[in-house]
């Protein structure tokens, strides 16, 4: 499943589940509450998006093609990952 912001209502619900059979949920917040709400969901967005930033080539717009900043997303996603599995092997030994 997909959550996706508001914002991405309408026909795009219609052509992901047509194109690419996956199922696209929007995330919307209710209009009666008034200031801060917490969305369901929506911190797993925002927490990735932080982690991305991390990284000095993903900070701007560099990338003269949208598969190169795509490139770069899939590394900076890998060494992310590659980085907790080695912090969480222990050492084996006598």
């Amino acid at each position: 499943m997909i959550r996706a912001d508001g914002g991405y209502a309408g026909k795009l619900i219609d052509w992901v589940l047509n194109t690419r059979n996956w199922v696209l949920e929007i995330v919307k917040r209710n209009d009666d509450i008034k200031g801060f709400q917490v969305l369901p969901r929506r911190w797993v967005v925002e927490r990735t998006l932080a982690w991305l930033s991390f990284n000095r080539r993903l900070s701007k717009d560099y990338e003269v093609l949208p598969e190169t900043s795509e490139a770069m997303v899939y590394v900076a996603m890998i060494r992310l990952m590659v980085r907790r599995l080695v912090t969480n092997i222990q050492p084996t030994g006598p």
